[in-house]
């Protein structure tokens, strides 16, 4: 059977997370639904990544299994019909086939998000549900991009893991962890082979408060060595996470 790799944008906050389920709208079934409709196939998609309710993406990674063999731009753009007929707010960036050994999961060396803050007094407008409002105070990012360096390399993170985190290890490698800042905005930057659930969002609350004043960066190795979620800093909401992109040999 063919199967298509899929490069996939989405505006997570009227879904569900990724993950196809019994309850609520998600991003896998909106593509499931637009190829059955295009293609009359049930297919199951396997993803680099499976993002939380609210969570965005603009390089998120997909692959399918279609019986018939279609042509790579007449997958890309039927799904993307089916998806615009239905009001999804999904979009396929590009559909390549693939050969059997790929995997969008396991296949994928370096998977890199993005977490957006606006730190200024006025209330979001346009950036609404696209980025972390902070109305209070000057965030230093450079003190946050310091602190950042402490987490990078091999550690325990069972500190910065949601509590029904499935990984079988928070043992995890994290290869980058950048903050700048551009005006009211203050980007974060993290690389890793992968991440445990929630590990970015929580690892952003937690230099956050460092950028804050309100702790030092002993607070956050102190906060890393417990390994104790309890220890962390308030979560960062879902709204300012992007999945930028993922990598594949």
């Amino acid at each position: 059977m063919p199967r298509y790799r899929l490069l996939v944008e989405f505006d997570g906050t009227p879904y569900k997370g990724w993950q196809r389920q019994k309850n609520g709208h998600t991003v896998q079934a909106a593509i499931e639904q637009a190829i059955l409709a295009f293609s009359n196939e049930e297919v199951t998609l396997q993803a680099a990544g499976r993002t939380d309710t609210g969570v965005h993406a603009t390089g998120q990674v997909a692959h399918a299994d279609l019986a018939r063999d279609w042509p790579e731009k007449r997958v890309q753009e039927a799904i993307n019909a089916m998806l615009a007929q239905a009001g999804e707010r999904v979009s396929i960036l590009e559909a390549r086939q693939v050969g059997e050994d790929f995997h969008a999961r396991f296949s994928a060396t370096a998977r890199h998000y993005l977490y957006r803050i606006i730190n200024r007094r006025p209330p979001l407008a346009l950036e609404r549900d696209r980025a972390w409002w902070v109305r209070k105070g000057d965030i230093d990012a450079g003190a946050m991009h310091k602190a950042a360096q402490l987490l990078l390399g091999t550690h325990d993170f069972n500190t910065f893991r949601a509590a029904q985190c499935q990984a079988k290890s928070s043992i995890k490698t994290l290869d980058r962890l950048d903050v700048r800042r551009n005006g009211d905005v203050i980007e974060v930057r993290a690389s890793a082979r992968s991440f445990l659930h929630n590990q970015v969002r929580s690892m952003v609350g937690s230099i956050k408060l460092v950028g804050e004043g309100r702790w030092t960066n002993d607070d956050l190795v102190a906060a890393l060595e417990a390994r104790d979620h309890q220890a962390c800093g308030a979560l960062a909401p879902p709204c300012g996470l992007y999945l930028i992109g993922v990598d594949y040999d």
